[in-house]
């Protein structure tokens, strides 16, 4: 793959982001980047009282994807592709659902100083999934701080990724919905994601695979 040399993967909670940037990493040798998410020390507090914990919540995100985001700046030439399951934009579109006008005014504050010194993507793959796909992943992963998922966060968290990926213009985008895909389970789901993925280089495109048949079943095509 000549290019692109930076792909993101994004998308809400549950779409299962880790899961292709791991596959676009194994088939490229890529050096992987993966947002701290069970590191942040206020997330499961969060979950409990989004009021009380989500400015030190967003904090904590911010800075810490700033400092990951610093070392893209250090190229590795033996692994020339680098993957990363978040944008450092869409940032705010969790600092816009949680936080109070006052602590948002200083969120963004902070958040534009450190924009600039951000490397952009050579392309952005957004994954969307329809909400009780994002429910049931969500519940498949079993992370402890997620037990109590609220359901209607996630609908506000999915309609702002919309929002945003609606009109995001900063890179080459691929809009790919994966509802009906299981590029786990199914390695013809994978490589047609994967195809996919490389094959886009220029502008915006949304595309919605319909499932494959598991490998070994009658009838594949």
């Amino acid at each position: 793959m000549d290019r692109p040399r930076y792909i993101v993967v994004e998308g809400p909670i549950g779409v299962g982001k880790t899961s292709l940037v791991n596959a676009i990493a194994a088939r490229h040798r890529a050096r992987t980047v993966f947002e701290i998410v069970e590191e942040n020390p206020f997330l499961s507090s969060f979950y409990d009282d989004r009021d009380k914990y989500a400015f030190q919540t967003q904090l904590f995100f911010l800075l810490s994807r700033y400092r990951q985001q610093q070392e893209l700046f250090q190229p590795d030439l033996l692994q020339p592709v680098t993957v990363s399951d978040y944008l450092f934009a869409k940032d705010r579109i969790f600092a816009q659902l949680t936080l109070g006008s006052h602590e948002l005014a200083l969120y963004e504050r902070i958040y534009e100083a450190l924009l600039p010194k951000v490397l952009q993507p050579d392309l952005v793959v957004y994954l969307q999934a329809r909400h009780e796909v994002l429910l049931t992943r969500i519940k498949k992963r079993g992370r402890e701080f997620e037990r109590q998922f609220d359901s209607a966060y996630l609908e506000q968290v999915s309609r702002a990724y919309n929002d945003f990926f609606g009109h995001y213009q900063a890179s080459p985008l691929l809009v790919l919905n994966t509802s009906e895909l299981d590029y786990v389970g199914n390695p013809r789901d994978l490589e047609r994601v994967l195809e996919a993925v490389e094959g886009h280089t220029q502008g915006t495109r949304h595309l919605s695979l319909a499932a494959s048949e598991p490998v070994g079943k009658p009838g594949v095509a």
